[in-house]
């Protein structure tokens, strides 16, 4: 009988699991790749505890477990063994599958390749970086841990098991769809029946199914410039035409829309990547542009609880009379982007036509998320959350401002509230080479460049701040300086 004895188990680098479930990783991760097979005899729970350097009760414990997972078999006065159902249970290792290995990719050619896509790319260990000026990463220890759980336990309530775990193709969580007009949609003075709400895996998904339905309106997609990079490429990705549209001081330039467009794209609450409120006067030009030129608005509102402590302008929505706005949020600034919870309001044809776009790509957003969601918002657990975050986010925002002012005198800078600041430099000075010279110091901003639809702009970079604490700040400035310093040297 083969024995794996000779093969060196390794526990996982940096796991979070708990000693158990990283041996039962050890091994399965063995098995995937193809390094033990079906029949073979693991080692005694005495020798695998000796190369693991773990108890002898922590292997039993994994053992036991894959045995009750089927992947091990257990034998008496003989010890324990693959299964021959293993590989059926962990899948193989793409790495070891050969089909199409040696003649190259499958993949036929493409005209426009999605990967090829601009988009702002940051490390992917971003995390560990003593500086991380990200944008869009709210800080993990802010998240209302507790809260969360025990709107859990409610959502999983064995009274309501099937409201969540059926199939709802067609419909959301009712609860949460009327926690969303009462709570979030009423703050914001836009008022939605329930058939013109759709609940989607965050924004971005909501951006992907419009820009597939729209594919098959005739007319170009405007867009911001510099603007949103995930939504020109879910634009572009469908096969949209996407046209540019500059931005000043006020947003949107309305005037400046191409004729010919079936749909506006814009952010006017904070722009993106710039983060200017746009005015009232430009907000009502842009809507009798739309009426007077038939077409339609898609308005990210994706900051909306996350005011500068002014009196917000009145949402596109909720000054629209003609049904031309389609409504986008989500939670993932103020509440966390893993959870990919957001929402579409619009007219509800538009709702019908989007839903049915939604069952091509994913049928429904998980609706025990929803549940849970929707007890976290009745119960108040939401705004009290909010409350808090937007403490923490003006003592920051207050202690950008500062220390920009006072590192970096020499760049414009614009906020008008949000989480970032947007800067930029003198002629001929180059955003991109900046970013790459920052990461050796251990700062990372958002490279302006990729937010321009023209590849040859490269003077601004935005820096959000929800992920670096006040003392963070005023030394990662003071790193900006000195980089900047020595590069006009």
């Amino acid at each position: 009988m083969a024995r794996s004895s000779a093969f060196a188990f390794r526990l996982p680098h940096s796991s979070r699991l708990k000693l158990r479930d990283q041996v039962c990783e050890a091994v399965t991760l063995a098995i995937s790749q193809a390094q033990i097979a079906p029949g073979m005899a693991l080692p005694s729970c005495r020798e695998l505890a000796d190369q693991l350097q773990v108890s002898r009760n922590t292997v039993f414990a994994a053992y036991t477990l894959l045995v009750d997972q089927g992947i091990v078999d257990a034998r008496d006065r003989s010890g324990y063994y693959i299964a021959p159902s293993a590989l059926t249970l962990v899948r193989p290792d793409a790495a070891q599958d050969s089909r199409g290995g040696a003649g190259g990719s499958p993949l036929p050619q493409l005209r426009n390749r999605p990967s090829s896509l601009r988009r702002v790319e940051h490390p992917a260990d971003w995390a560990r970086y003593p500086y991380p000026f990200v944008f869009n990463q709210p800080d993990p220890k802010y998240f209302p841990v507790e809260a969360w759980r025990e709107c859990s336990r409610k959502a999983m309530n064995r009274k309501t098991i099937a409201d969540w775990t059926q199939d709802s193709v067609q419909d959301d969580s009712p609860h949460l769809v009327r926690e969303i007009r009462q709570r979030l949609l009423t703050y914001r003075g836009i008022t939605a029946h329930e058939d013109e709400v759709m609940i989607t895996l965050g924004a971005q998904n909501g951006l992907a199914i419009l820009a597939t339905l729209f594919h098959h309106a005739e007319g170009a997609i405007a867009m911001e410039d510099p603007g949103f990079p995930d939504a020109r490429n879910a634009f572009l990705t469908a096969g949209n035409h996407v046209v540019p549209v500059p931005v000043d001081a006020g947003g949107l330039v309305a005037e400046a829309v191409p004729e010919g467009c079936s749909l506006v794209y814009t952010t006017p609450s904070h722009q993106f990547p710039t983060s200017v409120s746009m005015s009232g006067d430009r907000r009502a030009a842009l809507l009798a542009a739309a009426e007077r030129r038939n077409f339609m608005i898609v308005e990210d509102d994706y900051e909306a609880e996350l005011h500068s402590g002014r009196r917000p302008e009145a949402t596109l929505r909720a000054l629209d009379e003609t049904g031309r706005v389609i409504y986008v949020g989500s939670l993932s600034k103020t509440l966390a982007p893993g959870l990919r919870i957001g929402f579409v309001v619009a007219h509800r044809d538009v709702i019908h036509e989007a839903r049915a776009v939604r069952r091509t790509m994913l049928r429904h957003t998980p609706t025990l998320v929803q549940e849970t969601l929707a007890y976290f918002l009745q119960m108040g657990f939401y705004d009290a959350h909010l409350r808090k975050m937007m403490r923490h986010k003006r003592e920051r925002w207050l202690c950008m401002e500062a220390a920009i002012a006072a590192h970096l005198p020499g760049f414009a800078v614009q906020s008008s509230g949000g989480t970032s600041f947007w800067l930029t430099g003198h002629d001929g000075f180059d955003s991109s080479d900046f970013a790459r010279r920052l990461l050796s110091r251990g700062v990372i901003v958002d490279d302006g460049a990729p937010f321009y639809m023209n590849e040859g702009i490269s003077r601004s970079f935005r820096m959000g701040f929800a992920m670096v604490g006040t003392r963070q700040i005023e030394a990662g400035m003071r790193e900006i300086a000195d980089e900047f310093a020595q590069q006009r040297v």
